[in-house]
Order: structure tokens, then sequence, then C-alpha cells
């Protein structure tokens, strides 16, 4: 019995750090694809020469749930981690803090004012124009009128600055075929989709044993009624549809589907500006 344990350990000894399928890891072109770790001289070399697209995670901190007050900002980050290799772009600190809105009451919640928002993020795209970078990609974790400002300030920028491409990407919206195709059903703020998609990064920051089938309540209908803070911090686009379900399989297969078709997208479009000149 001693000897075929000793056998079996010596096998996965010899896969894990001997058998080059295991050892090597890809190489890149660069050491990080994160600004914040990225050495100057080694930016330089790079930018544009190499990499002319950048990813800026955008979001802010709200309640979610029972996963975290930050899955605004961790769901595009990961986003981004994900994807940088394959679109070939660096990745810009994340601005974590933005126009929470109705729930900015909230624990843990923070606010920050349209007019302040929009200086800042304008100033933030300004300076990765200056840097180099000819495709700005906003990965964006967080709606209402976060969306709006960020699309008028990104046309704004893009517009001053000819040469200069953006987009911007909800990731929620513009994959909610996909949670219907994955979960057979619409999700919700903090409700099945997004709780999955944070269960696929990190399971540790979800917690199902808080959670209550009656934290979820569906949004009203337009011009119904508003509350301020809103009730509840799960609200579901649909009734009786999105209340969270903690399956560990399809959050995996969620997060898969959901980063291809995010990757897709941006290929898709830079290939069309460039094949449009622009």
């Amino acid at each position: 019995m001693i000897k075929l344990v000793k056998l079996l350990l010596t096998c996965l000894f010899f896969f894990i750090f001997v058998n080059p399928i295991f050892s090597q890891t890809k190489s890149d072109i660069v050491s990080t694809r994160e600004m914040n770790r990225i050495n100057w001289l080694e930016f330089k070399e790079v930018v544009p020469a190499k990499i002319n697209t950048v990813i800026l995670p955008t979001g802010t901190l709200e309640p979610h749930g029972v996963t975290a007050n930050g899955a605004d900002n961790i769901a595009p980050e990961a986003i981004a981690r994900k994807i940088a290799v394959e679109i070939n772009s660096l990745i810009a600190p994340t601005l974590p803090y933005g126009m929470t809105g109705s729930m900015s009451n909230y624990p843990g919640a923070f606010e920050i004012s349209d007019s302040v928002y929009r200086a800042f993020i304008k100033e933030i795209l300004e300076g990765l124009v200056a840097n180099g970078f000819k495709n700005i990609i906003i990965m964006n974790g967080h709606g209402g009128p976060q969306t709006s400002a960020l699309q008028a300030i990104a046309a704004e920028v893009t517009n001053r600055h000819r040469g200069t491409r953006t987009l911007v990407i909800n990731w929620w919206s513009f994959t909610s075929s996909i949670t219907k195709e994955v979960f057979g059903q619409d999700g919700g703020h903090a409700g099945l989709n997004e709780t999955a998609f944070m269960q696929a990064i990190d399971p540790s920051l979800v917690h199902p044993e808080r959670y209550s089938k009656d934290m979820a309540i569906p949004y009203p209908s337009p011009g119904t009624w508003a509350a301020t803070p809103f009730p509840t911090s799960i609200g579901l686009y649909q009734p009786n549809q999105g209340y969270p379900d903690f399956d560990e399989k399809k959050a995996q297969i969620y997060f898969e589907r959901v980063t291809k078709a995010i990757a897709d997208l941006i290929k898709d479009t830079v290939k069309l500006w460039d094949k449009a000149g622009v």
C-alpha cells in the first residue's frame, strides 16, 4: 500500500512539475496586463506599438442581496482580466465609486453626484487618450443614470479626439439573452444572474445562509410607484423570476458564456472600426 502511494505521488509530481503541458504557461507580450502593476518603461515599449486597447472597469458600492457590496466593481474587473489577452488590451484601475441612486442610504454604499462623476470620468478618459490608447472599452458594472453619463462623456471625448474609439458595455444588460438561455428566466439586481456571476468569480463572497426569498421584489412598472431607499437589496426584472438559486455549475457556465460574448463584441467592433477607417 505504501509503495502504491509513493508511486501515485511520483506520477502526480511528474505531471504537475515536469510535464510541459502543466509546467509551461502561455507567453505574453507584456509582463502584466494591469496598468497598476506595469512599469513605465515597459508601458512605453508596448503602448501603442503593441497594445492600443484599454479596458476601464467602472462600478459603485451598494447592497447586493447576499453577495459583496462591490459586486458592480468586482464583476467588470473579472471580465477584464478574463478577456484582456484575447482582445490584446491593458486594464486601467477601476473607478469604484459611482451614481448609486436609490440604494445609496444602505450601509456601505456611496453616492457620487452627477456633475462630479461626469467631470472625473472625463478626466480619466482624457488621460487614457493622452497615454496613447486608441480603443477605450468602458466595462460598466452599474446601471441607472451612470450608464447615460458614461455614454455621453465617452462620445464627447471621442468626438474631441478624432481617431479615438470608445465602447461602453453594461455587461449584464448586453448578455441578458444568455441569462435566459442558461437559467431559463430573467434575472435582476443582485438576483439570479448577478449572484451567479459573483459565485463563479469567488464563492466566498456569496452567503446563501443569509438569503430568504422575501429579500427580493420585482421592480415597479414605470410610472407606478417609487421608493427611496428601494425597499429591498434584490430587485427582480420580471415578477416571479430571477430569485438566486446558488447553482454552482450553472454559475460557471454563465460566467464563461458572458465573458466570451463580451470578448466577441469588442473584437467585432474593433474590426468594424478598422474596416471603416475611423
